[in-house]
């Protein structure tokens, strides 16, 4: 939970991929592509509880149900970043009352190329003896900084960071928000985009693409297709989306707030959605679809919606709901396989299929 054990992480990542390949082994498929992650100092996020004990605070986690507080005096897996600024950030909690005083978490978000937001939460309400407290040590450690209490978000300067994520030798930007998803491994986030986009190279068409977030695919993907429709429900990450794809120039994507059951009714002239009152989606030479769903997967509706394609891209943070999906996918075939190890010295893997449709 803890530790990194370097000289463990390739025959741990080798049991991963024997297992990937005995639980898709039904299927006629190439041989998966391994993408590596740095086996330490690769997480760009991380969150900790604050254990309050004889007048000191410790950074704490618990495994899981066991309310024994493991204390951290470093945590190997967090970047660089959140490595050095653990110890001087809890020295200077530790030293000033008003931070101190009923703080119960502390979360990270940081970046490979960008900035570092701070956040603590706590059991009381912020008052402006905090506020004062909470610039001053904004400024002293030169982050952003967020106080989190029940009905309160206070903010000094920033809710967000932007990362820099370099693929195919070009540096794209992406606003990131706190409390909402982001890719926690932005060095294998890198090998993911860069996967999916030679992968899309010379592509004919038109591009769907369902499940976009904040544009994390969308960005790198749209330079290989013509025209790009996305689709995302949470309004945070649309946002986020809108701010992305102008920070990078894009002009050929548009960004729908609707559901994969909503696309799939629209697409099918079942019903109209004022969300898509400005786009003519008849307009749109579909051949491929990107999806990078949820651990559930595709429902049944969204599997019949994407069996229509030549083309599935499909990257999937679970690989029995992938398995299963297939199964449901039988007139395409696998043309590549590629596992990414998001999560060192765990039993998850990421997978990325590219799926094909047979000519009859």
């Amino acid at each position: 939970m803890i530790d990194v054990y370097p000289d463990k992480y390739e025959p741990l990542l080798e049991e991963k991929k024997r297992f990937i390949e005995t639980l898709f082994q039904e299927f006629e498929h190439p041989e998966p592509v391994l993408y590596r992650s740095s086996p330490s100092h690769f997480r760009e996020r991380a969150e900790f509880k604050i254990w309050h004990e004889k007048g000191t605070l410790s950074y704490a986690m618990f495994n899981k149900g066991d309310k024994t507080p493991i204390k951290l005096k470093s945590f190997p897996r967090a970047n660089k970043k959140i490595s050095d600024l653990m110890p001087a950030l809890l020295e200077k909690v530790k030293a000033s009352e008003p931070l101190a005083r009923k703080l119960f978490q502390i979360d990270f978000l940081t970046t490979l190329r960008g900035g570092t937001l701070v956040t603590l939460i706590y059991h009381k309400k912020l008052d402006e003896t905090w506020e004062q407290a909470a610039i001053a040590l904004k400024e002293s450690l030169g982050i952003d900084l967020i106080g989190r209490a029940r009905k309160q978000k206070v903010v000094f300067d920033n809710d967000y960071v932007i990362e820099k994520l370099n693929v195919a030798d070009k540096e794209f930007r992406y606003q990131q928000v706190e409390n909402s998803f982001t890719q926690p491994n932005a060095g294998v986030c890198e090998q993911m985009l860069s996967w999916a986009y030679q992968n899309s190279l010379n592509s004919e068409g038109d591009l769907l693409e369902l499940y976009c977030g904040n544009g994390n695919f969308t960005i790198p993907l749209s330079q290989n297709f013509n025209q790009v429709l996305a689709t995302e429900i949470s309004k945070i990450s649309v946002k986020s989306a809108h701010f992305n794809l102008e920070a990078n120039h894009i002009k050929n994507v548009n960004i729908v707030r609707l559901s994969s059951e909503e696309i799939t009714q629209a697409l099918n002239h079942e019903r109209e959605f004022r969300r898509l009152a400005h786009i003519k989606l008849d307009d749109y030479q579909f051949k491929t679809v990107f999806v990078d769903p949820p651990r559930c997967g595709l429902d049944d509706d969204t599997i019949k919606l994407v069996s229509r394609f030549d083309r599935i891209i499909y990257v999937s943070c679970n690989p029995n709901t992938l398995r299963e999906n297939i199964t449901k996918l039988p007139q395409h075939k696998i043309e590549k396989f590629a596992l990414f190890d998001q999560f060192p010295y765990t039993d998850h893997i990421e997978c990325g299929v590219i799926l094909t449709k047979e000519k009859i």
